[in-house]
């Protein structure tokens, strides 16, 4: 898959006295643009945030992760063209990132069988809540890393079968196969038919 990219960022520069906290929506449609990277990074770090913890169970890894992919859109900046692209271009970074440190793992790195605990939302039954999300979470990070990518992509970040496909560089197909035999495992997972 490539990233569109264009010669000069300098287009999408904000014009003069205008604020660069917030983003700006182009003339005749709805997709924002960003006057610099840092507007876009104040406007998207929380969602950006979220995939990266999707993607690791420790809260600093995820911040480390975010950081790291960031840099790498920092660097691509000035050449990225189409800005509508910009999402799938940090989450894809990610991933990579995320995909190159399962593979150089250190041996001082371990999973660990409890996941950090958010904090409650109002509900009926917090407590009930909170052991359906540690079991789903768990059940979710026993997957292979890319049928929890898959996952995480599809129903985490609620993206469609096609968009999770362009940001892992896979065909529709292997999406759809993936994600089915993923829901397979976690529909067996013992902890889960316990929660139901």
């Amino acid at each position: 898959m490539t990233t569109p990219v264009c010669t000069s960022a300098s287009a999408a520069a904000a014009p003069a006295g205008q604020t660069l906290a917030h983003s700006r929506l182009r003339p005749g449609g709805g997709t924002p643009t960003y006057p610099s990277f840092a507007s876009y990074v104040r406007a998207r770090q929380p969602v950006l945030l979220r995939t990266a913890r999707s993607l690791t169970a420790n809260p600093c890894d995820a911040e480390d992760l975010l950081q790291t992919a960031l840099a790498k859109t920092y660097v691509a900046w000035e050449r990225i063209e189409d800005q509508r692209a910009l999402d799938g271009y940090v989450r894809r970074a990610l991933l990579n990132t995320r995909t190159s440190q399962w593979r150089k793992r250190r041996v001082d790195e371990f999973a660990c069988d409890e996941l950090p605990e958010p904090e409650p939302a109002p509900g009926d039954d917090p407590a009930e809540r909170q052991a359906l999300h540690d079991a789903m979470w768990r059940a979710v990070m026993k997957l292979p890393a890319r049928q929890r990518a898959m996952v995480v992509l599809r129903y985490y970040e609620d993206l469609s079968e096609a968009q999770t496909a362009e940001v892992l560089g896979v065909s529709v197909g292997t999406v759809k196969s993936a994600v089915s035999r993923a829901l397979g495992k976690l529909r067996e997972d013992p902890e889960l038919v316990l929660a139901r």
